[in-house]
């Protein structure tokens, strides 16, 4: 059988596919073949650009500073959205049996041989549920990465909530919210055809660049109540602390890079005593109603949603490509010259 292969940045815009040894699955493993798995089009495409926070310093996770450093080590695995088939479980597993569909985050890579207690941290003991295709499992990590930022907004029954950014996770934002009791969600993206997945989600949308989102979530009232940025642009994270009410809250869950020299704090920020709270539960970072909400709970309420339809994502757009192209994807992610919502890496 042909080793399979995994998918590794070895410098930044340069990508390889290199082969990796995997065995049968030990006593406490499961080998799984991979169907598909997603791209992270803001911290994967970062990363590829070498542009990311990681470029020249390094995270201390135990001191929690960024520190200046050597720059990130290469090759790099990229990826946290996979989706396979288990096809060998060890003696000693239960939970899982050969034929499972599951969802892992872990790198795009053709197969894998993991331990169950590994697995199992990342709230996965058992297969996905009935009704969760492929397809829609790989949403299923930026389904749990929303859900926590519409929780980090506390929002109240009635309430209105401005999203900001589009993407997959805004999308996911808009129809979160809702279910969270917004009243009214307004959604701002300069992409039309984006808006106009988000109006098909009941989302009163604008384009931040031909209208002020400050007043344009002023027009029924005196803002709105809360923000949530996901697009990474802190020009848009000025306008979402633009957007909402004197003591409004703002949700910053972009992937933010750089310096953020539009984000005039002596401006909305300060006269409205506007609260902005950062959302990721990466590096460690526990929910805020942590123990009662954790990582594993997150993905079993979104596992639920996207199984049943409740979170709509067969309609939004997906480019399937396959995993023997994907440095040509990730170049024309890079460029602009795709414009998919969602790409999924498909293996044989």
């Amino acid at each position: 059988m042909t080793a399979p292969r995994r998918l590794v940045l070895t410098g930044p815009r340069t990508l390889a596919l290199e082969p990796v040894e995997i065995g049968p699955p030990g006593p406490r493993q499961v080998r799984a073949r991979g169907l598909l798995s997603a791209i992270s089009h803001g911290t994967e495409l970062s990363l590829y650009r070498g542009t990311s926070p990681f470029a020249d310093k390094t995270f201390d996770k135990d001191a929690r500073l960024f520190t200046d450093g050597a720059g990130p080590d290469y090759p790099q695995a990229l990826g946290y959205e996979w989706v396979g088939r288990v096809e060998a479980v060890g003696d000693a597993v239960t939970g899982l049996a050969t034929g499972d569909l599951v969802h892992l985050r872990l790198p795009h890579q053709e197969a894998y041989v993991v331990d169950v207690d590994e697995v199992a941290a990342m709230g996965v003991t058992g297969p996905l549920p009935a009704g969760l295709t492929p397809d829609r499992a790989a949403y299923l990590s930026i389904a749990s990465i929303a859900l926590q930022a519409v929780h980090d907004a506390r929002i109240r029954l009635g309430d209105t909530v401005a999203v900001f950014g589009l993407g997959a996770l805004g999308l996911l934002v808009v129809q979160l919210a809702r279910l969270s009791g917004a009243a009214e969600v307004v959604a701002f993206d300069p992409d039309a055809a984006r808006r106009a997945l988000a109006q098909d989600l009941h989302a009163i949308v604008a384009d931040p660049m031909e209208t002020d989102p400050g007043a344009v979530s002023r027009a029924h009232g005196p803002g709105a109540d809360v923000a949530i940025e996901f697009s990474g642009s802190t020009a848009a994270l000025h306008q979402a602390i633009r957007s909402v009410r004197q003591g409004g809250a703002v949700v910053a869950a972009g992937f933010y890079q750089g310096g953020a020299a539009p984000l005039r704090l002596g401006e909305e920020f300060l006269h409205n005593r506007v609260t902005v709270r950062a959302s990721t539960p990466a590096w460690d970072n526990p929910h805020r109603a942590a123990p009662r909400w954790d990582r594993a709970r997150l993905r079993q309420t979104v596992e639920r949603l996207l199984a049943d339809g409740t979170l709509a994502v067969d309609a939004l757009p997906m480019e399937r490509v396959p995993f023997a192209r994907a440095a040509e994807v990730y170049a024309a992610l890079d460029e602009g010259r795709s414009t998919a919502l969602k790409t999924v890496l498909v293996y044989d």
